[in-house]
């Protein structure tokens, strides 16, 4: 599903450049569910940033389900975001104004999807996230974990590939943080791809397949959760 070739991102230009990532390469394959980790300043959500067509890379070839979207438009990126890519993030980025059931249907506005069948589709992301009774509470009315799982519910609503997850049980606590893993577990185990960047061992722990980050490169790919906590006490230490 995605197969990344020798890129690299830099930022400023002549003696303040600054090589956010340095000639990865990393191939993800459809069904996987990984996180990445790495320090502060390792290059984690710049890499997750590309990963997601949100922004490209300086130099190399992204290439996801076979396509190279590093050469692609911004309209064309777009298309691909909201088709194939679906985001949950550290902050929920829900619209207050909206209700639950609302801000799941948003994405399928952009997508020109018909009314009655945006809202069936919404019922049923909400329902698969558990917030069938919470459809038409607007974020105030909901806990932490509750807006997280409408965003968990929006960014699956148009049946994505690919989940992307940048810190997304950062703002929680851990009895929320499990539930919210438990859900992406359910999800990868329906055949969708998850990549999570996260900071936490304990989370990383729970996905299949560990990759850590050191200074803008790739240092180790197929991490297993005990490896990565080795790693890890390396690093603190």
């Amino acid at each position: 599903m995605i197969d990344i070739k020798q890129i690299s991102k830099i930022y400023g230009i002549g003696e303040t450049q600054v090589y956010a990532l340095r000639s990865i390469d990393l191939a993800i394959t459809t069904g996987e569910y990984c996180s990445i980790m790495g320090v502060s300043g390792s290059g984690k959500s710049t890499l997750m940033n590309i990963i997601g067509c949100l922004d490209q890379p300086t130099t190399g070839d992204y290439f996801l389900n076979k396509e190279n979207v590093a050469t692609l438009s911004d309209r064309q990126l777009a298309v691909i975001r909201n088709r194939n890519i679906g985001f949950v993030f550290q902050q929920f980025h829900l619209l207050p104004q909206l209700s639950a059931l609302e801000n799941v249907i948003l994405p399928m506005i952009y997508g020109n999807v018909p009314t009655q069948e945006r809202r069936d589709r919404a019922v049923t992301a909400l329902t698969k996230v558990g917030l069938s009774n919470r459809l038409h509470n607007r974020p105030n009315q909901l806990s932490g974990g509750q807006q997280q799982r409408v965003a968990i519910a929006r960014a699956i609503v148009n049946e994505p590939s690919l989940l992307l997850a940048d810190e997304p049980t950062g703002a929680l606590d851990s009895r929320t943080t499990q539930e919210i893993l438990d859900l992406f577990k359910d999800l990868h185990n329906t055949g969708m791809s998850v990549v999570m960047v996260t900071h936490e061992t304990e989370v990383a722990s729970q996905t299949n397949r560990i990759i850590w980050l050191k200074d803008g490169e790739i240092t180790h790919s197929h991490l297993t959760p005990d490896e990565m906590r080795q790693v890890a006490l390396a690093h603190i230490a």
